[in-house]
């Protein structure tokens, strides 16, 4: 396996301090290819498998990871081995990540292994295991598979949205073993910035017309059953903050 790295950066403090600390990133280690200030998550990620295609093998992946992930020391390995196990047992892997949901609705089961804002989450599917969703954190595509992120989702939904589209190619996508740590500035409770609320709004009703055929959709977040489902949760539980 072949690994390369993508991230999309705001705030470059932030970037030094969590992903940049991390061992396989450091200088001599694996690429990483760094996007600042853009629109959408597939400004960046689209741009990046776009320029490796033409010279990827099948065994070539890009992760997508966000800003204030770390990386622990000898994670690459890990991943890779959790891959390989992965494409052997599913052989229509397209996507890999580390944190997702298996099923949708009543039988919805979260799987994956990492450190969210200090709290572990240690799921109890045996991994790696197929999914039906997945989280933004961390995932990687396989290079050679053709697929794209969605411009029009901006920075919420695009990895679930990532595994209907492989599903919908009879592709494959599983969560691995691959503990991470992920220190999200957004909080796990108290108030959401306004405008963090406006651009979840709006990326989820964009992502529920899309799907509308493919409703119920459970993701790590959300269970929608219908379009304007997100809103309302949101409109019924969050409290803004300007």
């Amino acid at each position: 396996m072949k690994l390369s790295f993508v991230a999309c950066v705001s705030d470059l403090e932030v970037l030094r301090q969590r992903l940049l600390s991390s061992a396989c990133l450091k200088p001599g280690g694996c690429k990483l290819t760094v996007y600042f200030n853009a629109a959408s998550a597939a400004e960046g990620f689209n741009a990046a498998i776009a320029s490796q295609e033409s010279l990827a093998s099948g065994g070539s992946w890009l992760v997508w990871v966000h800003q204030d992930v770390f990386l622990p020391e000898g994670w690459e390995t890990r991943f890779e081995k959790g891959l390989t196990e992965a494409v052997q047992r599913f052989p229509k892997l397209a996507v890999a990540g580390v944190y997702g949901i298996a099923g949708r609705g009543a039988s919805a089961r979260r799987a994956g292994h990492v450190l969210d804002r200090g709290a572990l989450l240690q799921e109890l599917p045996s991994l790696p295991c197929l999914v039906d969703s997945l989280d933004e954190l961390l995932f990687a595509v396989r290079i050679d598979s053709g697929l794209r992120l969605d411009p029009l989702l901006g920075f919420d939904f695009y990895a679930t949205d990532l595994v209907l589209q492989a599903q919908a190619r009879s592709l494959q996508c599983a969560v691995l073993d691959a503990y991470c740590e992920h220190w999200s500035g957004t909080p796990a409770s108290g108030a959401v910035a306004q405008a963090v609320v406006n651009r979840i709004k709006a990326s989820a009703l964009a992502f529920e017309q899309k799907w509308a055929s493919r409703l119920p959709i459970t993701t790590p977040c959300f269970h929608i059953a219908k379009p304007g489902d997100v809103a309302s949760f949101i409109d019924s539980v969050v409290v803004t903050s300007s």
